[in-house]
């Protein structure tokens, strides 16, 4: 079956992506992709690799490597290494929600109860609507980031 996205780096692209993998710093996806190309490659000695043959060599899914090449060959090689704008996971917590957190931390505790902890503060949090859903160690995060932590008064 031949491919949707053929590979065809020109001397100065494979020559570039070479010294992309060995030299300077660089995101390991970034690294990944160009290795991808470098294997894809349907000029290069030998022909290009199979997929499941750069899978295996690189450790990488096959749908990795199917998107680094439709990025190759509709967007360029810039396109190929760098990662989609909004990929990867969206934030949580926002800075409006950290400052609805830090008021309910600082706010009187409920009655009944002798402190705020994580899991009361992220279900009270819940409870205001202030968010669909915060897990107790996003609120670990929030407080640790501001310096506000769970300490309250010592005993004595």
């Amino acid at each position: 079956m031949a491919k949707k996205y053929n590979v065809s780096l020109t001397a100065d692209e494979r020559q570039y992506l070479e010294q992309f993998t060995t030299t300077g710093k660089h995101a390991a996806y970034q690294i990944n992709h160009a290795r991808i190309l470098l294997k894809a490659d349907s000029k290069q000695p030998g022909g290009s690799w199979r997929d499941t043959d750069i899978k295996d060599a690189l450790d990488l899914s096959l749908r990795t490597i199917e998107r680094v090449r439709q990025r190759f060959v509709e967007d360029g090689m810039e396109a190929a290494l760098k990662s989609r704008p909004g990929a990867g996971r969206k934030r949580e917590v926002t800075g409006e929600v950290e400052a609805h957190l830090i008021a309910l931390r600082c706010s009187e505790v409920p009655t009944g109860v002798g402190r705020w902890t994580l899991r009361l503060l992220a279900d009270r949090m819940v409870e205001l609507n202030y968010v669909e859903h915060i897990s107790h160690e996003s609120v670990r995060q929030v407080l640790k980031k501001t310096n506000c932590n769970l300490g309250g008064k010592s005993a004595g």
